[in-house]
């Protein structure tokens, strides 16, 4: 039937402590959506059943930062939102990630102004930048992936004092942009 077919009962099974661990913490990613603009509405569509992140065990959206590990800052912030969003990720416990999701998230896109901050990266540790304008719900997959990859490798790095390090992953694109259906010209022909 199962996994109790295949192991009698009466055997032992045996693993390092720190495998069951990572096991544990990356099959349980629970995350902090920070949303502000449309990358908000594809993190919506992340959770949905088409693309059902329930699969990768992060389908408890927690609005709590006590009962999050994963933070996942999804459009642009202003510099009036900032001190919520450290004290959120202060609140976090560790260990705990962050996921740069999109343009303005990781580097103000198209709002180069006094207001939005330039990319949250200066002001809060980044794992992973994942890139678009919004971003599909497969780049942000890829993105709890990687996270998930370097839990499992255990590629955790710390300071001297205690505290880990951002990763600072910048995910490539996984499309190819399709070639145009009409040559381009300019000028009169």
């Amino acid at each position: 039937m199962g996994l109790e077919t295949a192991i009698p009962t009466d055997s032992v099974l045996t693993t390092q402590l720190n495998r069951i661990i990572n096991w544990a913490r990356r099959s349980s990613l629970w995350p902090m959506p920070f949303a502000t603009a449309c990358c908000g509405i594809e993190l919506m569509s992340t959770a949905s059943s088409r693309y059902d992140l329930a699969r990768f065990g992060a389908e408890v959206m927690r609005f709590s930062p006590r009962q999050s590990d994963l933070l996942i800052v999804a459009g642009r912030v202003a510099v009036k939102m900032l001190p919520v969003l450290q004290r959120i990720y202060m609140q976090m416990c560790e260990p705990k990630w962050v996921i740069s999701m999109g343009a303005c998230a990781s580097t103000g896109g198209v709002f180069d102004t006094y207001a939005v901050v330039q990319g949250v990266d200066q002001f809060i540790p980044v794992d992973v930048y994942v890139p678009g304008c919004p971003p599909r719900p497969e780049m942000l997959l890829e993105g709890i992936m990687a996270v998930q990859r370097i839990i499992d490798e255990e590629n955790i790095p710390y300071d001297g004092e205690g505290h880990r390090l951002p990763l600072e992953i910048a995910l490539q694109p996984n499309y190819e942009p399709r070639p145009q259906p009409a040559e381009v010209s300019i000028g009169a022909t």
